[in-house]
């Protein structure tokens, strides 16, 4: 089944497009992440233009956000006061972010902007979740109960203003939360990833958030920025694909509902491994793809 792209100009497979939609939606469910890391590198690699693949993603992923945080929210897996402090960083972010990318779009350099980020990002942040999670797994059972007891990162208690966060079970200034979710906009803008793989980890190991509520408050988070992005992405890069984005938004949706049974059912060693692992898988593809030189050097084409 051939669907015509309008702002890609090309015919995709409209049921792999809806297929990829329901695996990014699971991956949003189970780990608490957009999945618009592993959305638009699949549209990168089926042919679509890194600029429309980033924006259109961030447009699908606010799709699968909804459904995750509705589903979070019912077992009352969401701090709805650190998603306000991330989200209101993230709006700031989403707005540098759009001019980072314009400049970048001006100068030629998107393209490969972008894959870059993903090979740096995302081999970093996998290595250290697989690390982690493979530590996690090889501790006694005694020494499992005491990792539990999560801290957060000495610098962030250096900070001023502190504020009580009661659902995350924190004492620390809102400062934190903005930047880190100043950074995730900025990344989103440019990538089309909802932050979750970047605001997971940081939420665990930085800001020292209970575990209970990170996938939740992650989602929520994602939820607002990615909408920002795409409203962005729509009146200044006009790179969003609303027929690609519809395709992708039909399977995430009901793939996150999938996602979130999942995550119940399975440890969370586990489940981190397995994000790390796919993580890994894209950012070796991507740096593959860097080294390859095309068939084509260059295209000229009738505008």
């Amino acid at each position: 089944m051939d669907v015509y792209l309008p702002i890609a100009n090309l015919a995709v497979n409209g049921l792999l497009i809806v297929l990829l939609g329901g695996a990014t939606g699971i991956l949003s469910g189970i780990f608490g992440v957009g999945g618009g890391f592993l959305t638009t590198p699949l549209l990168i690699f089926y042919g679509i233009p890194p600029t429309v693949a980033a924006a259109s993603a961030a447009t699908q992923v606010t799709g699968a956000s909804v459904s995750g945080v509705i589903a979070q929210s019912r077992r009352g897996g969401v701090d709805y006061q650190m998603g306000g402090v991330t989200v209101a960083g993230g709006l700031v972010g989403a707005l540098l972010g759009a001019v980072i990318f314009n400049l970048l779009e001006s100068l030629g350099q998107i393209d490969v902007v972008i894959s870059i980020l993903y090979v740096l990002l995302l081999g970093s942040i996998g290595a250290l979740m697989g690390r982690e999670s493979i530590q996690t797994m090889r501790r006694k059972p005694e020494d499992k109960h005491r990792a539990a007891k999560r801290r957060h990162h000495p610098m962030i208690a250096a900070l001023p203003m502190r504020w009580r966060f009661y659902r995350s079970g924190l004492y620390i200034s809102p400062l934190a939360p903005l930047l880190l979710g100043m950074v995730v906009g900025v990344l989103t803008m440019l990538m089309g990833v909802g932050g979750g793989f970047i605001m997971v980890p940081a939420m665990l190991y930085i800001l020292g958030m209970s575990a209970n509520v990170v996938v939740g408050t992650s989602l929520f988070n994602i939820l607002f920025v990615t909408m920002m992005s795409t409203m962005v992405h729509a009146l200044t890069t006009e790179a969003v694909d609303i027929v690609l984005a519809g395709l992708l938004l039909i399977g995430s949706v009901s793939g996150a509902q999938i996602g979130t049974r999942m995550a119940v059912a399975i440890k969370p060693e586990y489940l981190r491994l397995g994000l790390a692992a796919i993580v890994l898988a894209v950012a070796a593809v991507m740096l593959f793809r860097l080294g390859v030189v095309p068939d084509e050097v260059y295209t000229v084409v009738p505008l």
